[in-house]
């Protein structure tokens, strides 16, 4: 069930007297941050919600922090255009490499999960791991934002430039994925850490095979959980919490509708009719 037609529409036609009614916008590079969405799905259900899965220019591990913030402004215009409340910035590394500097640019409130999943680290272990793409690895933005928190804690970061790509071509359950997460796994391993952070929303999805690969005393911290329990927060604080039945959600990609639907099946339990926006990629032109 998909559309390969640009929606140019606005499905959520609400009064501006009700801001509470106003969909939450969900962003990622491709099927990671359902894992935010199935988050929201539990612990807010009245919230309608707008997902888009920049699928077109994904993985944004291996992109420049020029690109990453090129692609979240184009993808933040598109949200207020669709009359969104707030933006969950559901991929770890735009939070890390362009979230400070779009929240000065738009005038609505924007959560990333780097600084939610570093606090929940810190609450879980001394001795944490993170696993993330190249960019976030990169960029230290866990490790800083753990060590600002606890001076005390000890971190060490892999970079995996993989998983991404085998997630979205659904290749979990392939024994090259297996060998692929012992490789990265091991250093961390051999410092023997006690917590380990999903530094990629789209990781929590791999859980099967790093639990497989762990000893059992390891603690997984899933940002996505304590995200939401940010979003939250901010939706009380600001009173635009949503008392009336949610609206379904939305579902955007800028890439092939067919493969998100049949890659977010499994993660739903449903095939998920699926839109398309395009953006023109330029910043690799400058």
């Amino acid at each position: 069930m998909y559309s390969s037609s640009i929606f140019d529409g606005n499905l959520y036609d609400f009064s501006d007297k009700e801001p509470q009614r106003a969909p939450i916008g969900v962003f990622d590079s491709g099927v990671g941050g359902l894992t935010v969405l199935r988050q929201l799905y539990r612990q807010l259900p009245n919230e309608s919600i707008v997902y888009f899965g920049d699928t077109a220019r994904l993985p944004y591990g291996i992109r420049s922090q020029a690109e990453i913030l090129q692609f979240a402004r184009e993808i933040l215009t598109w949200m207020q255009q669709q009359r969104v409340k707030m933006v969950i910035m559901a991929c770890n590394t735009s939070s890390a490499l362009a979230l400070e500097i779009v929240r000065q640019e738009f005038n609505i409130p924007i959560l990333g999960v780097i600084l939610p999943g570093a606090k929940a680290a810190v609450q879980q272990g001394k001795r944490i791991g993170v696993i993330a793409t190249p960019a976030t690895a990169k960029s230290n933005a866990y490790k800083n934002a753990i060590l600002e928190i606890d001076r005390n804690v000890q971190v060490w970061q892999v970079s995996c430039p993989e998983f991404v790509p085998l997630i979205e071509q659904n290749r979990i359950d392939d024994p090259y994925t297996i060998e692929v997460a012992r490789s990265y796994l091991e250093p961390l391993l051999q410092q023997e850490i006690d917590t380990l952070v999903y530094g990629c929303t789209h990781y929590p999805l791999l859980a099967p095979v790093l639990r497989s690969l762990l000893p059992s005393g390891i603690k997984l911290v899933d940002p996505a959980v304590h995200t939401v329990v940010a979003c939250a927060q901010e939706l009380d604080l600001l009173g635009l919490n949503n008392t009336y039945p949610p609206l379904p959600t939305r579902f955007v990609v800028s890439g092939c509708p067919q493969q998100f639907a049949q890659s977010g099946v499994q993660w739903l339990g449903h095939t998920p009719m699926v839109e398309v926006v395009g953006f023109t990629e330029t910043v690799s032109q400058l």
